[in-house]
């Protein structure tokens, strides 16, 4: 078996986006690559939105970009606006397309089905499969998605509707989220915050339906893609050793109150390949702290008090759209934190503290 200096297991988000910045920045010249990926074709599955709040690789792939959003509930509405971090969504079609064909010009890229095609003694492995078996009784955000067409411009294409609460809750944490594409196109999404052992809300077609026809008025559409998934909302036990390198969610790259990971991925990745040659002599790369801590409290709330979570979302967007952006994309300073502390129920979240 051929020998390899470098194999990303999982040829996903994470592991193409860091075979990307290694390729771009000439590290491969000279080195050999395996990706392990066991899928057999690239297509669309996903769309990956995230406020760009640095540059990143791949704004040929960026479908749409937004200046303004809203968060609703059944009593409120609120409107922010941002040209300094728009709201991007990425078609994963065009990043795997993109991405594969600038690898296919590399012959020391190879890709294999299974690890143990490789001989991988010698390699650094960057690791992006969640190895451990997922913990169904714990906080996972789940979703369904479909993009629809209508016949006639029904959308405002200028704002993305970033939740929507004013849904059957079924004492849990649900909400609807609206990317418009254009005046007749949008991706329409069905999302839980909860544990995965109740079958009950994964009844996303019925959701769905429900909602584009009560909820956004419209009778006649096509469905031209569709998208499910779950992230986990938990931290996974990963860990570095001399010879793995753990990326992506398995890296703990998921920011667990949000599940943003993208953008989080494209900063690791340029981490990695900035200091690949001593790589394993590093400290882990982290989101922060301070965000992990944040993020573990906010977590303990969302699980004891699901139906305090409208409001407490709500209240967090009427800060400023700058400092709630930072914020959830790991950017804000400890000013910044302490604003959107200062909008929680703050008993709520000292019991919780301190349970």
């Amino acid at each position: 078996m051929k020998e390899f200096n470098y194999v990303i297991v999982g040829g996903g988000c994470a592991g193409l986006s860091l075979a990307y910045e290694l390729e771009i920045n000439n590290k491969l010249k000279d080195k050999t690559l395996a990706i392990i990926e066991t899928r057999g074709e690239y297509k669309r599955d996903k769309t990956w939105s995230f406020w760009k709040v640095f540059d990143h690789s791949f704004n040929d792939c960026v479908i749409k970009s937004w200046d303004n959003f809203t968060i609703n509930t059944s009593e409120n509405s609120h409107e922010l606006r941002n040209k300094d971090f728009p709201y991007q969504s990425i078609d994963s079609g065009k990043f795997y397309k993109k991405i594969n064909y600038k690898l296919s010009a590399n012959q020391n890229v190879s890709f294999f089905k299974n690890l143990d095609e490789v001989n991988s003694e010698n390699s650094i492995i960057f690791n992006s499969v969640m190895k451990e078996k997922p913990n169904k009784s714990k906080l996972w955000q789940h979703f369904q998605g479909i993009e629809i067409e209508t016949p006639k411009n029904i959308f405002d294409d200028e704002i993305v509707n970033l939740m929507d609460f004013n849904c059957d809750q079924r004492n849990d944490v649900h909400f609807f989220y609206t990317l418009p594409f254009s005046k007749n196109r949008a991706l329409i999404e069905t999302t839980w915050l909860s544990s995965l052992e109740d079958q009950s809300l994964m009844d996303y077609d019925i959701q769905l339906e429900n909602y584009i026809r009560n909820n956004l008025g419209i009778e006649s559409y096509k469905v031209n893609f569709t998208e499910k998934g779950a992230i986990p909302l938990y931290c996974p036990p990963f860990k570095n050793d001399n010879k793995t390198i753990n990326i992506g969610s398995a890296g703990g790259m998921t920011r667990l109150s949000t599940g943003y990971t993208f953008l989080n991925i494209q900063e690791h990745s340029k981490y990695i390949v900035k200091n690949i040659d001593k790589i394993k002599k590093l400290k882990t790369f982290n989101l922060g702290k301070r965000y992990q801590f944040l993020d573990k409290v906010f977590l303990k709330v969302l699980e004891k008090h699901p139906e305090k979570m409208p409001k407490i979302f709500f209240n967090m967007f009427k800060s400023s759209s700058k400092t709630v952006i930072k914020f959830l994309s790991n950017k804000s300073n400890i000013f910044e934190d302490i604003k959107i502390i200062g909008k929680m129920p703050k008993l709520v979240f000292l019991k919780s503290l301190f349970n």
